[in-house]
């Protein structure tokens, strides 16, 4: 009864008032002169502008347009009106309407000088941006089809390159901003996503010929509203330890206060195939060419009839294609749907999606499930708190496509002679010259991999005063990660223990607490300041459960608890980091800046003395353009003259303990008992590798911001860097980690963007951009060897990763015998004859993009370039052996220009066994020129207009066809001269039994509802 009758009162209440703002309703009808109604749509596109401000002149009363661009409004004023249009991102109209409804166009601004942009924990508008900050919108690039959404970042960025090593989604990838710091240490930028600090390392634990995987491609990029890539001090300083190699930082999208419920549907399907495939020698010709090596060496010819001995004459041999059996037409499909809006307090952002690439190279495949909610929600005037959260699961069916002969794919269908059968004489598949049976090894293979992944934050935010707010946050990035592989007893791996399966779970956790008080003011007309303070507390955490089985009754038994032999193995790892940053900015009119910042970091990574890094950072600009001596310069809309200097630290990619005594316990078989041993040397004093840089550029802004250009110019110095150096065999211990590395990079960058056209019905616009870094190791007392024939070297006075080669002259017409230069002058042609011959590094690299819209089609073409970097084409060295190897390996048909007889002019020697230079491990001439220009992505579209819609509910249609790498223009040999054989840092260059980056072509729409 209670219940009912506080119902009652309710009622009559809620009726009582309803009756009075009838009542007042009524009695206070405004005076309506004239109404306005009409629509706000895109002068290229023709499509609804929703959230557009229109606003009479000198009334503070506005409306905004709803979904489909519409809006109304009546007013005691007559007609004609005065009105201002804006919404973000295109340029404000100030209009006079004489009739109603009207139909008015917005033209998108280039890229104004009030966008703001994120700059270490803070915004800024970039007029008054100090640093040097790019901002990519994943708008123009989330449909490149690739793994993960840094390699569709290749060519848009100044000074950042982006290599993907080999053709398989989901594979890491080679990133770099401006150059690389360090041999040992991490030289991947930090990537923060919503403020979270992402784990970047991969967790692969099994070997798949020096690949890894890629953490990133976790990352839905259809989540992404746009990525800002921080580059130099002034920029990165805040994040001090993590900044030393840049900062990319990745915003995702989110709702709209005040914003209908809006469902985006992004669709795509498409086929993928290898350009081009090796050209390999027929059997006949294989046959001929053994024959030619074995007739210079005086031995009898293999190739001769059966009845002789022999395996048949030249011409009875048969070519098998393996390379058609391991390659296939790839399909490529993906799916996103997201849901976001909001109302006056709420704002969601919703997203569900999924992506499956299946490789070129069989039977590899990628796929990931992810799902999105970001909400933000505002208490009170003061109070606001939301969170971010991403939780994907990615799948995997790896392949071993890079060095080494068990298990490779690619190196049994490439490596193996064409002219040897599938099949022995009974009839049965087997592998030969050392390498698996292609078709068992398709038919059996049983590797892959499973990763779940969360990573997301909560925060609060409150605004103490109009000029002060302070910001908490609590971010977790984890990632499990399951893998596992079975090589049965048909399979080379599995064949000599009777099946091999390995099994592992890795966890990687990594937390951080972040506090933040941000004050910013402006003093009167003239000053602004700000000031910024903050403290961060970090937490990763690493563990690994893996275990092995040897020994299996049958192939159809897979589960290691079925083996024979069965062992396990556990591994952890952990470090803290505590940080505290402060940034003092001043603006005097908006002409003179000054910003200054320190941070500093403790690591536990480092003993007590040792443990803090102090990491300051100054940086100044001066807009001439507000100068009076440039007031009346008329195409001239900024001009701003920016310089930095500052220091970043790098503790990652060591050892959590690198600093530190270890012992280790090893379990024992002699009569089960376990024991210790020491592991690793201590290094008291091992410290922060710190890098300084300094940068000075220029913006400009010109004709009405339809030309901008950015011009820079850095000089970085690493000191200190970690090093990990070999100890004679004397102590016991193999190596520990020092600080004994100098290096520096330096160049420069230029970016340019034009808005060459633009009419009501076609406008084209250009970027352009292009970068040189030039890397040289100061100090490095001795030179450090890479790889299993030590082709990278790292040594005083040159490049990282530079080629140390036997630098082959010519081959000599009169003898067909490969001349190599004699460095040391002893008349022979040994180690000490190896000399740096070039470097992975290009003079310089880029990309360019033009885009155009005529009605209601769009066209965008992609292209990037990369000059001056060489590659070494390891494929050659053992596909050019002529008959030396004999059946063990595949002859490439750039043989078929091998010398032959006295005058014969080639860079392939003759065949023989007696000279062995003339096939010599680390030869200069498998040395190319990496130079390229690759037409990355065009696309064509079609959108329709509102109008074409008519009562359908969609408020956006887009149809559009996308090719990806049409053709690439190279010297290069191989099949793409950006394959890396290893994902290690320091094996880059080097291209080895890995598939090149596919051709694509892709059918997709996007909708609005």
């Amino acid at each position: 009864m209670k219940y009912r009758r506080v119902f009652s009162y309710s009622l009559s209440i809620f009726f009582i008032w309803a009756s009075i703002a009838v009542v007042w309703a009524q009695e206070t009808k405004p005076i309506i002169n004239a109404s306005l109604s009409g629509t706000v749509i895109d002068a290229a596109t023709k499509e609804p502008i929703e959230g557009a401000t229109v606003q009479l002149e000198a009334v503070t009363h506005s409306v905004k347009t709803d979904r489909k661009g519409k809006f109304s409004f009546v007013t005691g004023q007559k007609l004609p009106f005065k009105i201002i249009v804006t919404s973000v991102g295109y340029t404000t109209q100030n209009l006079i309407i004489e009739t109603s409804p009207a139909i008015i166009e917005l033209n998108r601004s280039t890229e104004s000088l009030d966008e703001v942009v994120v700059v270490g924990y803070t915004t800024i508008a970039k007029k008054n941006l100090i640093g040097a900050v790019d901002r990519v919108s994943q708008q123009t690039v989330k449909d490149i089809p690739t793994g993960s959404f840094d390699a569709q970042l290749q060519g848009k960025v100044a000074g950042m390159q982006v290599a993907a090593s080999s053709g398989i989604p989901g594979d890491a990838l080679h990133v770099r901003l401006r150059g690389a710091t360090s041999i040992n240490a991490d030289n991947n930028p930090l990537y923060v996503i919503d403020g979270v600090f992402l784990n970047s390392e991969s967790l692969q634990t099994i070997n798949t010929g020096g690949k890894a995987t890629s953490p990133i491609a976790d990352l839905s990029p259809s989540d992404i509203e746009y990525v800002e890539v921080l580059k130099d001090a002034e920029a990165t300083a805040l994040y001090g330890s993590r900044g030393a190699n840049g900062v990319i930082l990745i915003t995702t999208k989110r709702g709209k206060n005040a914003q209908s419920a809006k469902i985006d549907i992004n669709l795509y399907a498409g086929r993928a195939k290898a350009a081009k495939l090796w050209e390999l020698t027929s059997g006949p010709e294989h046959a001929e060419l053994v024959n030619e090596y074995f007739r210079n060496i005086g031995q009898a010819e293999p190739f001769r009839p059966v009845a002789d001995g022999g395996r048949g004459l030249p011409a009875e041999q048969q070519t098998y294609d393996r390379l058609s059996e391991a390659f296939r037409t790839a399909g490529v499909y993906n799916a996103d749907l997201s849901v976001y809006g909001g109302s006056d307090n709420t704002a969601y952002y919703l997203s569900a999606g999924y992506n499956k690439q299946e490789s070129i190279l069989k039977p590899i495949s990628f796929d990931r499930a992810n799902f999105r909610f970001n909400i933000d929600q505002k208490i009170n005037n003061k109070l606001k708190i939301g969170s971010s959260n991403g939780i994907s699961r990615t799948g995997r069916n790896q392949g071993r496509a890079g060095d080494g002969p068990q298990g490779g794919i690619l190196q049994a269908a490439l490596h193996t002679p064409t002219y040897l059968s599938p099949y022995n004489d009974q009839g049965v598949l087997v592998g030969r010259a050392g390498f698996d049976n292609l078709t068992l090894l398709l038919e059996n293979y049983d590797v892959g991999s499973t990763s779940l992944r969360y990573i997301g934050n909560v925060y609060g935010e409150y605004q103490i005063t109009p000029a002060l707010k302070f910001r908490s946050t609590f971010s977790v990035d984890y990632n499990n990660y399951n893998e596992h592989e079975y090589w049965n007893k048909l399979l080379i791996a599995g064949s000599g223990v009777n099946g091999l399966a390995t099994s592992a779970i890795s966890q990687a956790t990594t937390w951080i607490n972040e506090q933040t008080l941000t004050y910013r003011k402006k003093l009167g007309s003239r000053h602004t300041i700000g000031a910024l303070l903050g403290n961060t507390l970090q937490g990763s955490y690493f563990s690994l459960t893996s275990a092995e089985g040897r020994g299996f009754a049958t192939n159809d038994f897979k589960l290691i608890n079925t083996a024979a032999t069965r062992t396990g193995n556990q591994d952890w790892d952990q470090y803290k980091l505590a940080s505290f940053f402060g940034r003092v900015d001043y603006a005097f009119d908006d002409k003179y800046l000054l910003d200054l910042s320190l941070r500093a970091d403790g690591s536990s990574k480092f003993n007590k003395g040792y443990q803090w890094g102090y990491f300051p950072a100054i940086g100044a600009a001066w807009r001439l353009s507000k100068e009076s001596f440039l007031q009346d310069v008329a195409f001239l809309d900024d001009l701003k003259l920016k310089t930095s200097y500052g220091l970043t630290g790098n503790q990652n990619g060591i050892n959590s303990f690198a600093s530190r005594q270890l012992w280790s316990g090893v379990g024992s078989s002699y009569r089960g008992v376990a024991g210790v041993f020491p592991e690793q040397l201590a290094n008291q004093q091992l410290s922060w590798e710190t890098t300084s840089q300094f940068n000075i550029g220029l913006d400009a802004a010109l004709l009405n911001n339809r030309l901008t250009a950015v011009l820079n110019y850095y000089y970085k110095y690493t000191k200190d860097g970690l090093l990990t150096e070999v100890l004679p065999g004397t102590t016991g211990f193999g190596n520990f980690t020092n600080n004994a590395v100098e290096i520096s990079n330096k160049g420069f960058e230029l970016s340019i963007s034009s808005l060459n056209l633009r009419s009501d019905v076609f406008s084209w616009s250009t970027s352009f951009n292009v970068a040189r870094n030039i890397n040289k190791i100061e100090k490095l007392a001795t030179p450090q060897n890479y790889g299993s024939r030590d082709l990278i070297q790292f040594k005083q006075g040159y490049p990282m990763y530079s080629f140390w080669l036997y630098n082959q002259l010519y081959v000599d017409p009169q003898t067909g015998n490969a001349v190599y230069e004699d460095v040391d002058g002893d008349g022979r042609i040994t180690t000490g004859d190896r000399q740096i011959l070039g470097s992975i590094w290009p003079d310089y690299f880029g990309g360019l993009s033009n885009d155009f819209s005529y009605k209601n089609f769009d066209l965008s073409t992609f292209f990037t370039f990369s000059i001056g970097n060489k590659i070494y084409n390891h494929n050659r060295f053992f596909g050019e052996a002529g008959g030396a190897r004999d059946a063990a390996r595949v002859i490439f048909k750039s043989n078929l220009d091998r010398w032959q007889e006295p005058g014969d002019i080639t860079d392939v020697p003759r065949s023989d066994g007696v000279n062995n230079n003339n096939y010599k491990d680390g030869g200069g001439r498998w040395l190319e020129d990496g130079s390229y220009l690759r037409f990355r992505t065009l696309s064509l579209g079609y959108n329709f207009t509102s109008k074409s819609l008519g009562k359908s509910p969609f408020s956006k249609l887009r149809i559009y066809v996308q090719a990806t790498n049409l053709f690439t223009i190279t010297k290069y040999t191989g099949l793409d001269p950006e394959s890396a054989a290893n994902s290690a840092a320091n094996q880059q260059g080097i291209d080895l039994g890995t598939p090149p980056q596919p051709r694509s072509f892709q059918l997709g729409v996007n909708l609005t509802l």
